[in-house]
């Protein structure tokens, strides 16, 4: 049994059905799915709303105490287009693990891996340019809340805090990218693997091969008739 565990791959190693202690890895990833395109459908209805309104919405360079607008028309266009393809990909992936289609869940497991892929560049930044966190705290307007209680701190204590936070966001983001992959595993083995039937009398069992390689397997040569056999002898 230990040397069976030893030989494992480490994939078959962390591989489970289920994830959250409690569901399915299906059923998580469609809740994930249905999840994503929640918030990302709210971002898209604040991004319209800020569209068709620009005055009322528009945040300028005087308010937000620096010299460059933080969001003008073309990046808010840029911003709903990508939360319109983030729906789309979420709502693939929740299709996908509905309906057992694993191709359909790859377009969100490889966001999963961009996302953290950004998230582990960030914290490499912040241990690399520590500095970059005052200079963040110094754009900030000045009536941000906490804005001089944070600044007041040491640099070493606010790269230890953000290390911290970021290393919670990555370490939650890998349990989730594990358990898609869980579920395109499963979905790819549901859908690969053949499907075999036990008919079961008082005696014995039998067990069936599956219908689409009974069909696949040519039929032989009928035998001869009774009557053909008995006129050749």
């Amino acid at each position: 049994m230990l040397t069976d565990k030893m030989m494992m791959s480490p994939w078959d190693r962390w591989y489970s059905t289920s994830c959250c202690l409690c569901c399915h890895v299906r059923t998580g990833t469609i809740i994930l799915g249905v999840w994503y395109m929640l918030i990302n459908a709210v971002v898209l209805l604040i991004l319209l709303t800020a569209l068709s309104d620009p005055e009322k919405y528009h945040l300028t360079s005087a308010e937000l105490a620096n010299d460059l607008d933080v969001m003008d028309d073309a990046n808010m266009c840029i911003a709903s287009a990508i939360s319109l393809l983030m729906i789309l990909i979420c709502g693939m992936a929740t299709y996908g693990a509905y309906k057992l289609r694993a191709a359909w869940i790859i377009p969100f497991f490889c966001y999963q891996i961009f996302d953290f892929a950004l998230n582990a560049l960030v914290a490499v930044s912040i241990v690399v340019y520590p500095n970059t966190i005052q200079d963040y705290l110094q754009q900030l307007p000045d009536n941000f809340p906490y804005k001089e209680e944070v600044a007041a701190l040491s640099n070493i204590c606010l790269v230890l805090v953000v290390l911290l936070f970021i290393g919670c966001i990555i370490g939650f983001k890998a349990y989730l990218i594990a358990c898609v992959w869980n579920c395109y595993r499963y979905v790819s083995g549901r859908g690969g693997s053949e499907i075999l039937l036990y008919v079961t009398t008082n005696d014995t069992t039998v067990l069936l091969p599956p219908y689409d390689d009974n069909i696949s397997v040519p039929c032989k040569q009928a035998p001869p008739s009774y009557i053909s056999a008995e006129a050749t002898a």
